[in-house]
């Protein structure tokens, strides 16, 4: 830049040369002098526009206000020359702020770069926007940055830089970024080889993600199988190698994506991410000599650790994580130790097993005299989460220790958790008592009013602890110099209880009163006021010494305070009535229990501590997993209806089917509102589904694209089924992911053996096992979502035929046993039967072989000669399920050849399992619907 422009040269070597301020001020205003009267004058080529708005910017860069060459600045990033056009941009950049005037006309020139073909030129835009940011350059221009990163022609620099300034615009701006709309075409992204764009990706997910965590559930899959090919496969080019360690900085943002999410129930994704997390802690188990190979290992294993801690507390992972954190929080340097504790303490929050880290808890206790206070801080908060009934009291007694030289900042914080810690953990209220009184002893300048307060409420509810802790606070009140709070405590409980101890040798109640005042000429007004109230109680439990206290009521009657007054005045009356007036002993009554409350302490240190993320309460530990919303209400409500209107229709001459609305159709809504993608309509796509139902094998989507296959195989309650997805074009399809969505996770299992490469080779065909368990009875058949980049963004979710009849084993009866079974089940509700339309063959007759071939597909043993009318069909079968056992099956299917209907009737041990084979049953053998057949011709 400065090679070309010797105007510039010149004016930064004067500037340089200038030895004093006034003699630069001097240059510089010339200089911005001439400026203005070119820019006034005008007819300035792009090159002389160029040089003085350089000028501009370095003058602004030192430090002057510069109110010249915004509009030239506007005027050179229409430049097609891209030394004009960078200027341009640098002063757009440094000279504008986000709500200055000039923007307005910058944002069309912004959108062109940003639709060039020239990469440089997008660069640049998108340089100015993530630096700008303005709210109405966010809204005029975030569509064409997105565009941006999803092209597939765009270069890798532009995806990364584009990804960083909608990264950029959403913290600045989170209502203007449709984060739902686009969520499933930038997750896409994190298939891309280049990892450099991935690495920028994940970073804008990251940010999308805490917002939206619906939106970017597919993210936890392709973080899964991104982390198994850096860590496991080692699929990665060696440019991406940080000393020895796989691109850290991905793995990092990879591990902490996959704790915004609950645990992963795909047993695939859990061995995979079981994989990764150990081979990850293997790699650290021994410490290089090279300090940046160290601090990029550790930087991944610590939030491997932390991704562990979240999968499950009580896995070998986490054993072995707290070995390898024992050896860090001895380390010689700093910032490991303060990660060791640090990750150790969100280890002990959330763990049931503490005995890992009470083996080191020597250690713990010595980096509490550690030389950097971050380190003594952590060692606190460790401390603090590892304590529980059997180590409170050394844990307690070494704070206690420690408070007497802690840094005076540490010492709030300490106070705090030392108070609670002994009233969670207290064995004995004596020994509660003791270590409270002494923690007053030590700081009672850090001690908040909650603490005395809560001590109070616990003396005043446990009758057995009051002339103890009434002896114990008059000890310390004995030693020579006492804290207000400590006092303050002694007025309260001596005032009520000190009548216990009066009549023990050392606890008489002069000496009580002696101790007591002696230390109300160093308290404040309050404590003294609350003193005060101690004497007129005394007046009432101690008679020999009233003279004392009436004269302490004499003096405070004149001091200037008025709260101090009045209490005086008052206190005086009521000291100098009759002894035999009852005013005196109604006023001066013991105070009452205090009703049940939760500790003001907790609260406040929770507070003092929401920088910590909550890792220092312990919680139990629970693996935290998606709630299956089954919606079986619903689904029972509807069977019943149906059944209903089929009973009252019996006998009737139907001619139209009760089924007729599309099953997908009726799918939809329920589905997207679970966060489940629309199912795929089609012409074929229902017919294929139910067919599937009664077959083993067949095609289950297709269209110019893709076609998907099935293939299955029960036995008792397992099942597998392959999938077969197939690429029919020319191109590869990228960014292939296969999901499965079931709708009753507590009933179906379903999940795949292995995760689907991310890319589909052209022509290519791949197979997906699906490993099923039925454990109960279910209604909703799983979802498969396929999604793939084939130019657009694309989504494909059909329903794979797995359904509860999959899980039926025939069986074979002669007449005596089915009919004797069938009378023992009996009728509603383990009935379910329904009358429907039949068609019939081409010769007029039933179609008795397509009618057995249904019912056998369905799992039914076809039992001939056992139903005395041989057009009938009789079949019996068990469904297994793994939680509820075996359950019996009959069914009865009886046309009627002139009325052309049938009547279906199936009876089971399960009331769901008859409803649920009757309606799969009916649907194929319903003839279909004059008015559908024609729509269908004219579709």
């Amino acid at each position: 830049m400065a090679t070309n422009m010797r105007g510039l040269t010149q004016f930064i070597a004067d500037i340089r040369g200038a030895r004093v301020r006034e003699l630069e001020e001097k240059r510089i205003n010339k200089e911005m002098a001439n400026i203005r009267k070119r820019f006034k004058d005008g007819n300035l080529d792009g090159y002389q526009k160029k040089k003085y708005v350089a000028k501009v910017i370095f003058t602004y860069i030192l430090g002057y206000k510069v109110d010249v060459g915004h509009m030239e600045a506007v005027n050179l990033i229409s430049s097609s020359k891209y030394s004009e056009k960078q200027i341009g941009y640098l002063a757009v950049t440094l000279l504008m702020h986000e709500n200055s005037d000039f923007l307005r006309l910058v944002v069309n020139s912004i959108r062109k770069d940003l639709n060039d073909n020239n990469e440089i030129h997008n660069c640049l835009a998108l340089h100015a926007i993530a630096n700008v940011g303005s709210q109405e350059m966010a809204e005029a221009l975030a569509e064409d940055v997105h565009r941006l990163l999803i092209s597939p022609t765009s270069e890798t620099f532009v995806r990364k830089k584009a990804a960083l300034t909608l990264l950029r615009l959403y913290r600045k701006h989170p209502d203007v970024i449709p984060a739902q709309e686009w969520a499933l075409r930038i997750v896409s992204i994190m298939d891309n080889p280049d990892l450099g764009v991935v690495l920028c990706v994940t970073s804008l997910i990251l940010a999308l993600a805490q917002d939206h965590l619906d939106a970017f559930t597919i993210c936890y899959q392709k973080a899964v199988d991104r982390l198994n090919r850096l860590v496991v496969e080692h699929e990665y080019a060696a440019t991406y190698s940080y000393y020895k360690v796989p691109i850290p900085w991905l793995q990092v943002k990879l591990l902490r994506l996959l704790q915004y999410y609950p645990p992963s129930d795909d047993p695939t994704l859990q061995v995979m991410l079981q994989e990764v997390l150990q081979t990850i802690m293997n790699n650290c188990n021994e410490p290089s000599r090279n300090v940046q190979h160290n601090n990029a290992q550790h930087a991944v294993l610590f939030e491997a650790i932390n991704l562990a801690i979240h999968l499950d507390t009580n896995s070998p992972l986490v054993n072995t994580a707290a070995v390898l954190l024992a050896r860090f929080i001895s380390s010689k340097e700093t910032n490991v130790r303060y990660l060791g504790l640090d990750t150790m303490a969100h280890l002990a929050a959330r763990t049931d097993n503490l005995s890992a880290i009470k083996n080191h808890q020597g250690t713990i206790i010595l980096s509490l005299r550690d030389k950097d206070i971050s380190v003594r801080r952590r060692a606190l908060d460790l401390l603090y989460s590892m304590c529980d009934v059997d180590n409170s009291e050394l844990i307690v007694g070494e704070l206690l220790r420690y408070l007497k030289v802690a840094d005076y900042g540490l010492r709030e914080e300490m106070v705090l958790k030392i108070a609670v810690l002994t009233e969670k953990y207290a064995g004995t209220y004596k020994w509660y008592v003791d270590t409270i009184l002494e923690l007053l002893s030590a700081a009672g300048d850090h001690v908040g009013e909650e603490v005395w307060y809560r001590v109070v409420q616990i003396v005043t509810n446990t009758e057995d602890l009051q002339a103890y802790a009434a002896k114990v606070v008059f000890e310390y009140l004995k030693s020579p110099s006492s804290h207000e709070s400590l006092v303050k405590v002694g007025g309260y409980i001596l005032g009520e209880y000190g009548h216990l101890i009066a009549n023990e040798a050392g606890y008489s109640p002069i000496e009580q009163f002696q101790v007591l005042h002696s230390k109300s000429q160093f308290c404040m007004a309050p404590t003294r006021a609350m003193l005060l109230s101690t004497y007129i109680k005394w007046v009432n439990v101690f008679p020999e010494i009233k003279p004392q206290l009436v004269n302490v009521f004499e003096r405070y009657r004149h001091v200037l305070d008025v709260d101090l007054q009045q209490r005086a005045c008052e206190f005086y009356a009521i000291a100098q009535r009759p002894d035999e007036d009852e005013l005196l002993q109604n006023v001066c009554e013991e105070i009452p229990p205090f009703p049940p409350r939760e500790s003001a302490l907790i609260n406040r240190l929770n507070k003092k501590q929401i920088h910590t993320n909550g890792t220092l309460e312990r919680q139990p530990s629970r693996m935290v997993r998606k709630s299956a919303d089954t919606n079986g209400q619903g689904s029972t409500s509807n069977g019943d209806i149906s059944q209903d209107i089929a009973s009252s229709l019996a006998g009737l001459d139907i001619t139209s089917s009760p089924v007729a609305m599309s099953p997908s159709t009726e799918l939809s809504a329920t589905l997207i509102a679970k966060g489940i993608p629309r199912l795929t309509a089609g012409a074929n796509v229902d017919r294929w589904y139910e067919k599937l139902l009664y077959t083993a094998e067949g095609v289950l989507y297709e269209d110019v694209q893709i076609q998907v296959g099935i293939k299955s195989r029960y036995q008792g309650p397992l099942g597998q089924v392959a999938v077969y997805i197939g690429n029919k074009m020319s191109a590869p399809l990228t960014s292939f992911t296969t999901s499965l969505h079931t709708e009753e996770g507590d009933a179906l299992s379903a999940s795949f053996v292995k995760i689907a490469p991310s890319t589909l080779a052209p022509r290519t065909q791949i197979q997906q096992v699906v490993q099923v368990e039925c454990k109960r009875v279910f209604r909703a058949a799983p979802v498969l979502v396929v999604s793939f980049l084939a130019g657009s963004h694309q989504t494909i979710a059909v329903r794979l035929p797995i359904v509860v009849t999959k899980f039926l084993e025939g069986v074979k009866l002669g007449a005596a046993d089915f009919f004797e079974r069938w009378k023992l089940i009996g009728g509603p509700p383990r009935e379910a039967q329904s009358i429907f339309p039949i068609s019939l063959d081409a010769t007029g007759h039933i179609d008795q072989a397509r009618q057995k071939l249904v019912v056998s597909g369905y799992g039914f043993q076809v039992l001939e000669g056992v139903d005395p009318n041989p057009t009938n069909v009789v079949g019996a079968g068990i469904v297994h399920t793994a939680a509820d056992g075996k359950v019996g099956c009959l069914l009865r299917l009886e046309p009627n050849r002139e009325a052309k209907l049938s009547r279906i009737t199936i009876r089971s041990t399960s009331e769901d399992v008859a409803s649920e084979a009757q309606k799969l049953l009916q649907k194929p053998l319903t003839a279909e619907a004059p008015s559908a057949t024609a729509e269908k011709r004219t579709l």
